[in-house]
């Protein structure tokens, strides 16, 4: 399994392209914009994308990829359904945050706690993680040790609650009982920033202090 970050938009979002050397299949991830420099990535590493994957509806994760899907004719599947109302008010959100004008993208699959979803022939757990947004999704896999996390934890962070659908004691429970008893030797590559692992979160994030 191979990971690529790929920072879009003047959000600097981390669009995650993950595939297999050896297959060149994979999937993107969060593609939120610039939609041709995320192509000529993909290009460039030769990657056959099987689907997209969205962790939550901010037009930042989910901005490009009515267009993406459009160019490589594939299935887009997440987040939870939760986050419908986001999805469609994408345009909105554009107008809102000074960012280009997008369309709305609803995924051909809506994904609930508990689904599974393959990731360049590896199975990836759903874990639905409201409270940055309704249906915020992360997605896990066990055997490597390794999360997408949206927007949920950060390097030193967590994900801001004050926008529409936010809730600041929802995304705690969710960091509680979802994300920190994966273990501390997790790694993790979130929506914005360094990646991290769920430990080095759980000794010197400020925001998980008793939890």
């Amino acid at each position: 399994m191979k990971v690529a970050i790929v920072p879009v938009t003047p959000f600097q979002q981390n669009c995650t392209l993950i595939w297999d050397e050896e297959t060149g299949k994979g999937v993107v991830i969060d593609p939120g914009g610039e939609v041709e420099k995320i192509l000529q990535v993909l290009e460039n590493e030769k990657i056959e994308v099987e689907r997209i994957l969205i962790t939550h509806g901010h037009i930042d994760h989910i901005g490009g990829a009515a267009e993406l899907r459009d160019a490589l004719d594939v299935d887009v599947e997440g987040p939870h359904e939760a986050d419908r109302m986001l999805i469609e008010r994408v345009a909105e959100q554009a107008i809102q945050f000074g960012v280009p004008a997008a369309k709305p993208c609803e995924p051909d699959r809506w994904l609930q706690d508990g689904d599974e979803v393959d990731i360049a022939g590896m199975t990836f757990s759903v874990l639905h993680c409201p409270g940055h947004a309704p249906g915020h999704v992360v997605y896990y896999n066990e055997d490597a040790r390794f999360a997408i996390m949206g927007d949920v934890l950060f390097n030193g962070s967590i994900g801001r609650t004050d926008l529409p659908g936010g809730n600041h004691e929802t995304l705690m429970a969710s960091i509680r009982d979802k994300i920190l008893p994966l273990g501390d030797d997790v790694a993790f590559v979130c929506g914005h920033g360094n990646h991290s692992t769920i430990g080095e979160e759980r000794r010197s994030n400020p925001f998980l202090k008793g939890l």
